[in-house]
């Protein structure tokens, strides 16, 4: 968040990203999302069994890497109303984002919010749209929150960024259904333990049983060739075995590890990598036809 807020204050374009196993999924079936993910200047982790993923892989991640809305929306709206930030919305169904907007103005009466709806027609050269990036420029937010779910909003972004004033863009899925109480929200130890999806799961059932049970299996034969890979390079279960004093006898139990090739991200630094690096080794890892196309974080 602190990144954030120094480029709001700069008035620099920033685009802020995420990656889960459902993105995963999508990018080989919408190559376009590669330009998204390779423009972003951050990117996020929003999936637990992902970190996990990459810790089997010998990488440097953390728990505390994973993040989502659910898990910034506080101090975010905090620093919006202390800075004063112009946010704009978009997305969700009429009615929806408006009722966000109320109940977060009056907990926050120093951000000025405005939203539009998520139905419209998003064609770049539509009347619709260009109605929608003039009421944006006309707002000259701080902040663009787009919620149209992925891989629209993704879509949307890549599409219109250069029409877009100099702002940060950040795609927030249904970040205003659950402000106005429109989805339930995981309680957040759910999140910390993992198991969000398993609230969201049986809470809609019969939108996201397949992005949840059917999804993560197409991911297995790319997922079973970064194994393969990691045990050549000797570097499966290194973080594990480091922390059980079993791993490289050279290297202090407890920091992160020195990883061979294009994922060492801890050669040069003690300190953990945030996550924007650690995203950036992830998709470098990727950048040839596995999970993801060339992108970076």
């Amino acid at each position: 968040m602190a990144e954030l807020d120094q480029q709001v204050a700069a008035s620099r374009p920033y685009l802020v990203a995420n990656h889960n196993l459902h993105s995963l999924y999508l990018l080989p079936r919408h190559p376009e999302l590669a330009a998204f993910y390779a423009g972003a200047d951050l990117i996020e982790i929003d999936s637990t069994p992902l970190i996990a993923f990459a810790r089997l892989l010998g990488l440097p991640a953390r728990p505390f890497h994973r993040c989502t809305y659910l898990d910034w929306r506080d101090h975010f709206w905090s620093l919006a109303d202390r800075r004063g930030w112009r946010v704009f919305y978009l997305g969700g169904a009429p009615g929806v984002a408006q009722t966000a907007a109320s109940r977060i103005s009056r907990l926050y009466p120093g951000a000025a919010i405005s939203v539009a709806d998520g139905y419209f027609d998003a064609a770049p050269t539509s009347s619709d749209n260009q109605a929608i990036l003039k009421e944006i420029a006309e707002f000259r937010p701080h902040i663009l929150l787009v919620g149209m779910g992925m891989p629209r909003q993704e879509q949307w972004i890549l599409a219109n960024r250069a029409a877009l004033p100099s702002c940060a863009v950040l795609p927030v899925g249904a970040a205003f259904d659950y402000e106005a109480d429109a989805q339930a929200a995981a309680p957040r130890w759910m999140g910390r333990a993992g198991l969000e999806w398993l609230f969201r799961l049986t809470a809609d059932p019969k939108r996201l049983w397949r992005r949840y049970c059917i999804e993560p299996w197409f991911l297995a034969p790319a997922a079973l060739r970064d194994i393969s890979q990691a045990r050549s390079e000797g570097r499966l279960f290194r973080r594990t075995l480091d922390r059980l004093g079993r791993g490289d006898r050279a290297h202090p139990v407890g920091e992160p590890a020195p990883i061979k090739g294009r994922l060492n991200l801890a050669e040069d630094s003690a300190q953990p990598p945030s996550a924007a690096e650690f995203e950036k080794a992830l998709v470098a890892e990727r950048s040839q036809p596995r999970l993801v196309n060339r992108q970076e974080a």
